[in-house]
């Protein structure tokens, strides 16, 4: 992911070389539903800060100097912000509001700790591409949601303990490393009744901490989940059952938990549960970006298409 000095709008950069000092001003000084494309930088640092793109900043990239030196951090979790049930939905480090949103070469986390519900990233912005970022946390890490919304993570880390890539969106994880910390639940999908995709991993590596051995590949969230993994790999820790049907056993009736061609020692389906199944070379066929991302009626094509790297 080269990139030439011309190519930005806006630095940031915390020792005053830059336009800011801090993320969210540069986002705060960006036009509300551009004209074209805007792109900041942000140098190396880490940014204490709790950033918000707002659903008018459309067509925004920001672009880190490195991903392991470049890192937005915030500490907020479900008691700290103390707004009754719903507290989960205000902790995050960073939300994206908006669509037409592109990420690249930095880290988001939520330093709260094994405390509850904490999340690093919200977004629920349609067309969204995070690339060769981290995301780290612990409960609820990564909720990616939006009932239209569409998302792409390539080439990314995301860590957790429980239910920690969770929400209703369409997103694709491709060629991403999915960090298990404790003996918990990868997935809490949400999916709408009738979309045709919900989560779907792709040539990724699962993984996990030492110690751990009885991880879920997923439990829904709500009754008609749709988690998929193909091509992955996947260590010993992964349960033989594969995944949870949260205590309601209704939901094995709706939900859509599917495999394809894992490798390594959890990929043995011979003592999954019977209402998961194995994807024919057919139906995995159909997982592809382009029927995953497949336009809405009312898009217009303009040319490249929004996910291509």
């Amino acid at each position: 992911m080269a990139f030439s000095a011309e190519k930005y709008d806006l630095v940031v950069a915390q020792d005053g070389s830059g336009d800011y000092k801090t993320i969210q001003q540069a986002i705060d000084a960006c036009r509300i539903f551009p004209d074209k494309p805007f792109t900041i930088q942000v140098k190396n640092g880490v940014y204490r800060e709790k950033v918000a793109i707002l659903e008018g900043n459309t067509h925004l990239s920001i672009i880190g100097e490195s991903v392991e030196k470049t890192i937005i951090s915030w500490d907020d979790h479900f008691n700290k912000i103390n707004r009754g049930r719903n507290s989960t939905f205000y902790t995050y480090t960073l939300k994206v509001e908006a669509g037409d949103f592109r990420m690249e070469n930095i880290t988001v986390e939520n330093t709260a700790g094994p405390v509850g519900q904490a999340l690093a990233l919200y977004v629920e912005g349609d067309r969204c591409v995070f690339v060769n970022c981290r995301f780290l946390g612990n409960q609820d890490t990564v909720y990616a949601a939006g009932r239209i919304g569409r998302q792409y993570f390539y080439n990314c880390y995301i860590e957790g303990t429980t239910d920690f890539i969770f929400g209703e969106a369409t997103a694709l994880f491709e060629k991403c490393t999915i960090h298990a910390k404790a003996d918990s639940y990868l997935t809490a999908a949400s999916t709408a009744q009738g979309k045709a995709f919900g989560y779907v991993f792709l040539d990724c590596k699962i993984t996990a901490a030492e110690g751990i051995s009885k991880v879920y590949l997923g439990r829904p969230w709500h009754g008609f989940a749709k988690v998929a993994f193909l091509n992955c790999e996947m260590g010993s820790f992964i349960v033989p059952e594969g995944w949870d049907n949260w205590s309601n056993a209704e939901n094995e009736k709706t939900v859509t938990f599917q495999e394809f061609k894992n490798t390594g020692a959890s990929a043995d389906r011979s003592k999954r549960v019977i209402w998961s199944r194995e994807l024919t070379k057919k139906d995995a066929a159909n997982y592809t970006k382009e029927k995953m991302f497949a336009p809405f009626s009312w898009e217009i094509s303009s040319g490249k298409k929004w996910y291509e790297l």
